[in-house]
């Protein structure tokens, strides 16, 4: 059903340069086109990263979305000459680099925002892209910002920090109880060192959070690819505690349609799938991100893992490195995959009943929304969390490390091979696949009309072209402690 307004507008969108944060936000322009196609779009890139962005959208009326290309800094020091996105970064050690790297594309955004040709109605960008609420301010532009966390991990986190649960901790492993959620329980090593490390502030690191913390209050809002019945607890709490609106429209990647598939080298892969499903062979996907890093000892214990469960499996990896007869030994059930893939086909085919996944957001997300259990191998950033979410909170999934308490750590391949089998053909595998099932039946009645995420979408659009708009909280200098008690 189209919604009756408004009448026209011009929203802006610029993402991060990581696919990660991009689909989601490209999935978010497919479903304002088609609700509200008086809406016109403009998108802000880089040249490298427009080819995607143009051929994710080629199926969509591009004759109201224009794309815009900002030339990304040349010559950063620690950045290699060439590197626009995180996938091409060698080491994801770089990315608060990359991350910083981008304010020098300013000037340019500016000129770009006075040169458009209609008035902008809201701005919608990246939590990392911290810069741009100050050039939206300068031109009197609303800006949204863009959450890659979930409200589960944000909850947690404040109140972390609100209730100084760092202090007096005497070890990494040890339990924490939350004081806000008290049923939940986290260890140090759950956060990366930026979180928490006595030296953290000196870090370029700590210091790009920081800055990103303090745009965020600044913004008129914060968009949140969840729904509300997923994390009602979480979503409550936020709301009563920040001062900002909070739509939660998601799982975006419900929001293509059938016909809205990229154009990607799907044919080895997804024909090995088909044959699957025609021999009644359930598959388990493995996958840990574009940006993972896991070293030669721990991707040796997965490799032994995965062969020794006798489970059919598809890997998606970008190293070119693996065991020396690997491939052959486990060609019959498993096949590895080099090239960048759909996840969210793989996720969405029958023959998919298991996914062994970093706990990325974007990964959760998209496996819960398909019905598919995850087998939880948190690595970085805010994947223990998540981790957590699902396994404790969802129960819709299984943790790799089986230490009392732990969710992150070294997976010896002989637990990861009885885990597998147990994901796929166990009793406790068929125990969060229902429950994954169920959460896959909530989040579509979320995106369908009058669902939950369809709602708040709905009343988004409506107040930023309402007129009526709030002036954001005002904060005039950068927070000075941590800074990270209001992360947005």
């Amino acid at each position: 059903m189209e919604s009756v307004f408004p009448s026209n507008g011009n929203v802006l969108f610029f993402p991060f340069m990581a696919k990660g944060h991009t689909v989601p936000l490209l999935h978010l322009i497919h479903l304002l086109r088609r609700r509200f196609p008086h809406l016109s779009v403009t998108l802000f890139t880089t040249a490298a990263n427009r080819p995607f962005i143009t051929q994710f959208l080629s199926d969509s009326d591009t004759d109201s979305i224009s794309i815009i290309n900002l030339s990304f800094p040349h010559n950063v020091p620690g950045l290699p000459v060439g590197v626009e996105s995180t996938d091409t970064l060698p080491s994801i050690s770089l990315f608060p680099d990359l991350w910083a790297a981008t304010e020098l594309m300013q000037p340019e955004f500016e000129k770009q925002l006075q040169s458009l040709p209609e008035p902008v109605t809201f701005l919608i960008s990246d939590m990392f892209l911290w810069w741009t609420v100050e050039s939206a301010s300068k031109f009197g532009i609303p800006r949204i910002n863009f959450s890659g966390m979930s409200n589960f991990n944000r909850a947690i986190l404040g109140s972390i920090y609100q209730n100084k649960l760092f202090d007096g901790v005497k070890s990494s492993d040890e339990l924490i109880t939350v004081t806000d959620f008290p049923w939940m329980k986290f260890v140090l090593d759950d956060l990366d060192e930026v979180f928490w490390h006595a030296d953290r502030r000196t870090s370029l690191h700590f210091q790009v959070i920081t800055k990103s913390v303090h745009a965020a209050t600044n913004s008129y809002g914060l968009i949140v690819n969840s729904f509300y019945e997923l994390e009602t607890v979480f979503c409550d709490y936020i709301r009563n505690r920040e001062m900002g609106m909070i739509w939660n429209i998601g799982p975006l990647c419900l929001a293509q349609t059938s016909t809205q598939k990229l154009q990607t080298q799907t044919g080895t892969w997804l024909e090995w799938l088909e044959a699957k499903l025609r021999r009644g062979e359930p598959v388990l996907y493995v996958a840990f991100g574009s940006q993972a890093e896991i070293s030669s000892e721990q991707t040796k214990e997965i490799e032994i893992g995965l062969e020794e469960s006798g489970v059919s499996f598809l890997w998606a990896r970008k190293d070119k490195e693996i065991g020396d007869g690997f491939e052959e030994r486990v060609k019959e059930r498993g096949i590895v995959v080099r090239e960048w893939v759909d996840q969210w086909e793989v996720l969405n085919h029958e023959s998919v009943k298991g996914f062994l996944s970093h706990c990325g957001w974007n990964s959760v997300v998209e496996s819960l929304s398909c019905g598919v259990p995850v087998l939880a191998f948190p690595l970085v950033a805010d994947q223990a969390l998540n981790a957590r979410m699902v396994v404790e909170e969802l129960r819709a999934g299984m943790r790799t490390v089986e230490c009392e308490g732990l969710v992150k750590g070294f997976v010896k391949g002989k637990g990861l091979q009885r885990l597998v089998r147990e994901l796929m053909e166990g009793e406790k595998g068929k125990e969060v696949r229902r429950r994954a099932m169920e959460i896959s039946a909530m989040a579509k009645k979320a995106m369908a009309e009058n669902g939950s995420s369809w709602r708040d979408l709905e009343q988004l659009v409506h107040k930023m072209c309402s007129n009526e708009l709030p002036l954001p909280q005002t904060v005039l200098a950068a927070p000075g402690g941590d800074g990270i008690n209001d992360v947005h």
